[in-house]
């Protein structure tokens, strides 16, 4: 089954179960792939993968969210955000540890012939396909930057 359509079939429960949060987060979720779909210069259905990516930026906002409301002490907004996040969470693949991030980047490294800070544009861009939706860009960012020296 299509990731949209799981979507969709899980707002439905959502709504019959009475789960506003899920609900409210679905149909926010469902509005961003609507809004990527009428961006796209073809007015097309995405694809799962890209969907993914829908998804992904979605919780990368969440995160940033929560930072930036933990630092302005605003806790309840944090936690509906959390809230959100964990919904989220839910269809994205396991995030991947710091190791299992640094062992990857190693095999970039290699296979690129990357030898310096020069060279980090090519690891990223390889090693960010290469892991969308499972980690961080932000850590891959240190990893990579501490293999290759800064």
């Amino acid at each position: 089954m299509p990731l949209k359509q799981q979507l969709s079939d899980d707002l439905k429960q959502a709504m019959l179960a009475g789960d506003d949060l899920r609900k409210s987060t679905l149909r926010m979720l469902i509005a961003a792939i609507g809004n990527a779909e009428v961006a796209g210069s073809t007015r097309q259905e995405l694809t799962d993968a890209e969907v993914m990516q829908v998804l992904s930026k979605q919780a990368k906002q969440r995160r940033e969210s929560i930072e930036e409301f933990k630092k302005g002490n605003r806790q309840d907004l944090a936690d509906k955000e959390e809230a959100e996040l964990c919904v989220l969470e839910t269809y994205l693949p396991s995030r991947m540890s710091r190791e299992e991030v640094e062992a990857e980047a190693k095999k970039v490294v290699a296979e690129t012939g990357a030898s310096g800070p020069s060279d980090k544009g090519k690891v990223m861009k390889e090693l960010m396909t290469r892991l969308a939706g499972q980690a961080d860009g932000r850590d891959v960012n240190e990893v990579v930057t501490a293999l290759l020296g800064s």
